[in-house]
């Protein structure tokens, strides 16, 4: 009897030696782990010398795992085959490296994984952690370090590559387009950088905005920035590398056809001053017109149709001159569409425009009417932009009042023969006391002339101000909302930035940011100077 009355007494303590052994490994309390990984081995040893093996293996005192190690390891000399890195997507104590290359003599290597190695549980990172070895007799300790910025931009891009060329006797500038770097460094998230373990010598300094992650310059997707003399190592001094876009040379891409009547011609550099011309015999009906398609980098032809199955075209554009067949598939015309640019709120700095997909061939004006809110006819003139797919309609514009266009049929006719329907858009102006205003002025100008751009603090520009001379810059009617400026000195005077090129030793044209964002609220005036310094 006293046996059993022990029993169920007994099954109890067990049970409860089971879950406290079982929640012992499972704690749910005590204080946040805010240490990052601890290196405590590898083999070979970190800053090893004659180090002559294809496997590493660097040990932890606890679990690790590895984030975003593709993007975040650098490797500088860089390798042709990049080294197998294992384990990646599972928490472990080691990283192990299988190096596929045949290492070069003498030569300190350095893997910077960056903020990749964390520890598994919390995430803290080893911050800029690197392993070191030499294949020589002694470990490189030289370095040098500097910033990036961007020629145009407010802010650099992220993920900036920093390389090194040793200049031998067998240097020339084209080792960028084919060669990979002796050394190289990244900015990643910040505008820093740092190579180190580096030999003394004499270098050219490059940056990159890497597209191909290949260490080699295309022009044709990579931003670059470069100085302009050689660096000789050990230095103490600091470098700012500015990277910018280079334009291309101006190169015709194959034409396509978008619709009948309608084509693109692709090209790269700058296209103005291009010539399109068709080779065939014209009708005296035929009719066409360039439009400019910046964000495609392409040029709209718009032509009246013709039945052919193909046209032959000479392109020319300053000294380049082509010919180009292209073929006639569509059957479709597009069909007019006529939209009110204004969408609503005309504001008083604002044109009263409405735009076509289709180039417009002419306008009767007399089918235009505008009346105000209290059906006052009110007196226009019109204008055409350049790609001849905005109307303009000027008139003088009044505060809190509100305006009818009203297009009767015809009065618009397009390059194809098409013509509107009957269309009323209306537009609205609010009184000069729902918006801001900026006056603005410069000191410290090195040079005249320089372009005064207004932009939003997404950089979008709003207002452009072409100046030769000192002055005071008013901006009125301006929406409330936040907004700072962009200086560009204007070195070659055509009216816009310029960028740099490598080989020509060219540096981009100058541009300073106002290192202010200015609010502006409805009825509110603010005065701002810049000094250039």
């Amino acid at each position: 009897m006293k046996v059993r009355f022990l029993y169920p007494i007994y099954s109890l303590v067990v049970l409860l030696m089971l879950d406290s052994c079982a929640r012992r490994g499972r704690p749910t309390g005590g204080e946040k782990d805010l240490l990052a990984p601890i290196l405590i081995s590898a083999e070979p040893d970190h800053k090893s010398i004659n180090f002559n093996t294809k496997k590493i293996r660097i040990n932890f005192d606890e679990y690790i795992k590895l984030k975003d190690i593709n993007k975040q390891l650098v490797i500088s000399p860089p390798m042709d085959n990049q080294p197998i890195i294992t384990p990646v997507g599972s928490a472990s104590k080691f990283i192990n490296i299988k190096i596929l290359d045949t290492l070069k003599e003498n030569t300190t290597y350095t893997f910077n994984f960056g903020n990749s190695v964390e520890d598994n549980n919390e995430g803290n990172p080893l911050e800029q952690f690197k392993y070191v070895f030499s294949t020589g007799s002694y470990i490189d300790y030289l370095s040098v370090s500097g910033t990036i910025t961007d020629a145009f931009n407010k802010n650099p891009d992220e993920d900036v590559s920093i390389l090194l060329y040793q200049v031998t006797e067998n240097y020339t500038d084209s080792i960028i387009y084919n060669e990979r770097p002796s050394y190289v460094a990244n900015s990643l998230d910040s505008i820093g950088f740092e190579l180190t373990n580096l030999k003394n010598g004499k270098y050219l300094m490059v940056a990159l905005n890497d597209a191909n992650n290949n260490y080699k310059f295309d022009p044709k997707i990579d931003k670059i920035g470069f100085l302009p003399d050689f660096i000789t190592l050990p230095t103490d001094t600091t470098f700012n590398i500015n990277i910018f876009k280079e334009e291309l040379p101006f190169k015709l891409i194959r034409p396509s056809e978008v619709k009948k009547g309608h084509l693109y011609f692709g090209y790269e550099g700058d296209p103005k001053g291009i010539t399109i011309e068709p080779l065939l015999k014209q009708s005296d009906s035929f009719k066409s017109t360039l439009v400019f398609e910046k964000e495609f980098d392409s040029v709209s032809y718009w032509y009246t149709p013709i039945k052919a199955d193909s046209i032959q075209f000479k392109v020319s554009h300053k000294s380049y001159v082509d010919t180009v067949t292209v073929k006639l598939r569509s059957k479709e015309i597009d069909s007019l569409l006529v939209t009110n640019e204004s969408r609503g709120i005309l504001n008083l700095r604002d044109t009263f425009a409405i735009s076509t997909n289709i180039p417009i061939h002419s306008i009767d004006k007399s089918k235009i009417k505008i009346m105000d809110k209290d059906s006052v006819n009110v007196t226009f003139t019109t204008s055409l932009d350049a790609s001849k797919m905005k109307l303009k309609l000027n008139f003088e514009k009044k505060y809190n009042n509100r305006y009818k266009l009203n297009l009767l049929p015809s009065a618009v006719e397009d390059l194809f023969g098409n013509i509107n329907d009957t269309l009323n858009f209306n537009a609205s102006t609010k009184h000069p006391d729902d918006y801001g205003i900026i006056n603005f002025s410069l000191t410290n100008i090195e040079n005249f002339p320089v372009i005064i751009q207004l932009v939003d603090d997404s950089y979008k520009l709003i207002e452009e101000v072409y100046a030769t001379e000192n002055q005071i810059l008013k901006f009125k009617y301006l929406d409330p909302k936040n907004y700072t400026f962009r200086v560009i000195y204007d070195t070659n005077k055509n009216g816009k930035w310029d960028s740099g090129n490598f080989l020509k030793r060219i540096k981009p044209e100058k541009v300073k940011y106002f290192d202010k964002i200015i609010e502006i609220r409805a009825n509110w005036e603010e005065h701002e100077d810049f000094n250039l310094n």
